[in-house]
């Protein structure tokens, strides 16, 4: 049987997520809300965004490849990778709450808890962070290329 303490704790979480709190409640309280509201932003600005990002991390081997006209999924694509699968996993959590925080974007993101492949859907900018050896063998830098362009030409520093 819990002690009291175990259940006035299971009340007050029940309490905020319950239907009936709203963001209204929380206010009154004098709580932040949990994220801002999303900023318009180009799909430019969330490439050059996600590319700082991921320098500030000291992700390897950038790739940013431009799929305007050629998917309708999204704009760009960037391709990097990590030295191990806790960097891999630290590069996706941080570049997802930067966006978060500075565009109030509410990114999904894939395979954090593996750490080997994390797909990070920003919308108009796909992500993704390999290990140096899954990157390898999948290789989606070879399958987005545009025919004849070498792979320096996408690369971004």
């Amino acid at each position: 049987m819990p002690g009291a303490g175990a259940l006035r704790r299971a009340t007050q979480e029940d309490d905020v997520l319950l239907p009936t709190h709203t963001a209204a409640t929380s206010r009154a309280a004098g709580a932040m809300p949990m994220t801002a509201a999303p900023i318009e932003a180009t799909s430019d600005e969330l490439l050059a965004r996600v590319l700082s990002s991921l320098d500030d991390d000291k992700a390897e081997d950038v790739v940013a490849i431009d799929l305007r006209g050629r998917s309708s999924v999204a704009d760009h694509m960037v391709i990097c990778s990590g030295r191990s699968s806790r960097q891999v996993s630290a590069i996706a959590e941080k570049l997802v709450e930067r966006l978060k925080h500075e565009f109030g974007r509410i990114c999904r993101i894939e395979g954090k808890e593996q750490g080997d492949w994390v797909l990070i859907d920003a919308g108009d900018v796909i992500v993704h962070v390999f290990r140096p050896e899954v990157r390898e063998f999948y290789q989606l830098e070879k399958m987005w290329m545009q025919p004849g362009a070498g792979l320096a030409a996408a690369r971004k520093a």
